[in-house]
């Protein structure tokens, strides 16, 4: 499976050079061409594939996989968070647990060479995110409206980088399929006959099966030797603040910017996005939409950063592409992440952040073999809200978003404050 929702041009370390990254003609909008036969014969060997190629486990309780096998009948949309770059790989194995064919909406981005056309047929299709994607929101629309819908969403929008926080949702997870429902119902002539619709939230948890205190050392040491620091303590948590304190300083210094003693370090970070995103827009002279999420900011920055090379037969501003990748790096990362619950999990989350802003990489390898531990929560039939859409269309979405993501964060933290199966 493919890196998906927040791959972009560059896949490795990034140079630092200002020649570019090299950019090809590419469709619109890549549809997908699932091929069942195949599908059915990789999920077959899924759990030995993904224990030997991406070294992790697939874990999810009995009882949840009964929830979905009682309304398999029904269309289903699986909406997931987003903490990592194997979230795909994971979903996939899920789906061979489940017996199911899910579809993927998946990152532009992620459709280039062999890969892109062997996740086609694994039923990705693809997403400009930040830009209207009508052909993407058209694909979408067109399969809630099969009966045998099984459609994954990320509604964060993109990667997290985190394991046990959720950022806020996009309303498209339901306004889409909400939409299908109120057209049918138009066509209907009782609510009755509008066939069912479910969510089901999906919460995804990894979990390292080993101790991870040398790797943590290690991977603290790597970044203090590249900074040039002495370690001012022997606890990894006072180390992981210095190497912080100092990416900080250093970023602000290449922004120009001066060192606020009145700044908390999450206003320090907000105000280096600023001038980042206002950098990269500017570039483009793209008008801010001050209201739009950061997140949402940023990738029609890269969207638009590739359409103008494509256009120019040129490449990628790479310095550029790079201040987007930093944006979306530190875009939900906040102070106290680790304080507030320092399991080894946390701290490598936050410790990749700081490697891949240190040594400029835009995918970071897990360090160790994990447990994607799923908790499937209970569908939520979208036809049992219908009525309500119909009335205030506004108030019942922004209703069902809030009610997924608490669903979805409530469930992650239970799986926090759970031992490793």
């Amino acid at each position: 499976m493919t890196d998906d929702l927040e791959t972009g041009p560059i896949t490795g370390p990034i140079t630092g050079s200002e020649t570019g990254i090299s950019v090809a003609t590419q469709p619109a909008f890549y549809p997908p061409k699932q091929q069942p036969l195949m599908i059915r014969l990789i999920q077959s060997i899924s759990y030995p594939l993904a224990r030997l190629l991406y070294q992790f486990w697939l874990s999810v309780a009995d009882e949840q996989v009964s929830q979905v096998k009682a309304v398999d009948q029904a269309r289903l949309v699986y909406v997931c968070n987003h903490p990592t770059m194997e979230d795909g790989i994971s979903l996939f194995v899920l789906s061979a647990r489940l017996g199911h064919l899910f579809h993927y909406v998946v990152a532009y981005e992620s459709f280039k060479g062999l890969m892109g056309w062997f996740i086609q047929r694994l039923g990705c299709y693809s997403i400009r995110r930040g830009l209207g994607d009508r052909a993407s929101i058209s694909q979408t629309l067109a399969l809630l409206k099969s009966p045998q819908c099984r459609l994954v969403i990320f509604p964060e929008g993109g990667c997290s980088y985190q394991n046990d926080t959720i950022m806020p949702f996009r309303p498209g997870a339901v306004q889409l399929p909400m939409s299908v429902l109120a057209r049918q119902a138009k066509k209907a002539d009782s609510l009755d006959q509008v066939s069912d619709l479910y969510v089901v939230p999906l919460s995804l948890k990894y979990r390292y099966l080993s101790p991870m205190h040398q790797v943590i050392d290690s991977t603290l040491a790597r970044l203090e030797a590249k900074l040039n620091l002495s370690p001012v303590a022997t606890d990894e948590y006072t180390r992981l603040r210095q190497v912080a304190h100092t990416v900080i300083l250093n970023i602000e210094n290449e922004a120009n910017l001066s060192h606020d003693q009145s700044l908390d370090w999450n206003q320090r970070i907000d105000r280096l996005k600023q001038v980042f995103i206002q950098k990269c827009e500017a570039a483009l002279e793209i008008v801010p939409n001050l209201n739009s999420p950061m997140r949402e900011r940023v990738y029609k920055v890269q969207a638009l950063l590739e359409d103008a090379a494509i256009a120019k037969s040129e490449v990628v501003n790479e310095s550029l592409y790079w201040n987007t990748v930093r944006l979306l790096n530190f875009d939900a990362i906040y102070d106290g992440y680790v304080a507030e619950s320092p399991t080894q999990e946390r701290f490598l989350d936050t410790l990749t952040r700081l490697e891949r802003e240190v040594f400029h990489i835009e995918h970071a390898q897990p360090k160790a073999p994990r447990r994607a531990c799923f908790y499937i929560g209970e569908p939520i039939n979208l036809k049992d809200y219908l009525a309500d859409y119909q009335r205030d269309r506004t108030s019942t979405i922004e209703h069902l978003t809030a009610q997924l993501h608490q669903t979805m964060q409530s469930n992650l933290n239970k799986m926090a404050s759970q031992k490793t199966p």
